[in-house]
């Protein structure tokens, strides 16, 4: 059994040779899987000329984690703190999330949800993101099955981290740095900023758009983000395990 990562998040999961296995196999507590809706299926896939019938959403993760979980006892991890699974809504938004809620309602075995102000805990918290349905529309649900992916922006709002647990932007609209010489400290001390207001709040930080790089990553991490993703897990894991051994010695 592979040593937990809650930090450690695949990127475009799908793109693996073994979508969800390999990232599991790392150890990473975090998968994004990006979904069209076609004809009435949630086809899994970056651009529309990737998608293939056979590769839905349930058959490569859902179905999977249901029996990683019950394999495990009711976890992903016997000992991880959190298991996430960002779903990315490629296709048009509305009638995608509608699909996508009635899929994961036949999974409520799987899902954290909420149920008004009362938590019902499971093996895995599903993050929406992409094009997402309003937040206020969310908020609204009875019964709520996702956490909502928020911007920057959405620092200035009111949503609680249990509606909104993750805050997510581009990192190359914000920084020039790409990883090849030294941080800017000026670009240092913006991120330190961002870092501080997430936390404020309750939220976990992420960056999408970041080079696949050791340098990023040694700032990512050490600057407190809580989710790095990578498009190659094994190299990621190498690192991560690396500061935890280090932070011990």
């Amino acid at each position: 059994m592979p040593l937990p990562l809650p930090r450690a998040h695949s990127h475009n999961d799908y793109w693996r040779q073994r979508p969800l296995q390999d990232a599991l196999e790392c150890g990473f507590c975090s998968v994004e899987v990006d979904i069209f809706l076609i004809d009435g299926k949630l086809l899994v896939g970056h651009e529309p000329r990737e998608l293939r019938p056979e590769r839905t959403l349930e058959s490569l993760y859902l179905e999977p984690l249901r029996a990683r979980i019950k394999q495990f006892g009711g976890k992903v991890y016997p000992d991880a703190p959190h298991f996430y699974l960002l779903i990315d809504i490629k296709s048009e938004a509305q009638a995608t999330y509608s699909a996508l809620r009635k899929a994961l309602e036949r999974y409520d075995d799987l899902f954290t949800r909420y149920e008004g102000s009362r938590l019902v805990e499971r093996a895995v918290q599903a993050v929406l993101s992409g094009n997402r349905i309003p937040l206020e529309q969310l908020r609204r649900e009875r019964v709520r099955f996702v956490g909502y992916d928020g911007r920057l922006r959405d620092l200035s709002g009111d949503a609680p981290p249990t509606l909104m647990p993750w805050v997510s932007d581009n990192w190359t609209r914000l920084f020039r740095w790409n990883g090849r010489g030294a941080f800017p400290e000026d670009e240092h001390a913006k991120l330190r900023q961002i870092v501080q207001q997430a936390h404020a709040k309750d939220y976990q930080l992420r960056f999408w758009a970041t080079a696949d790089l050791p340098t990023v990553w040694e700032v990512l991490w050490d600057a407190g983000v809580d989710l790095i993703g990578t498009d190659v897990p094994p190299l990621l894991r190498d690192f991560m395990l690396g500061k935890l051994k280090a932070s011990k010695r």
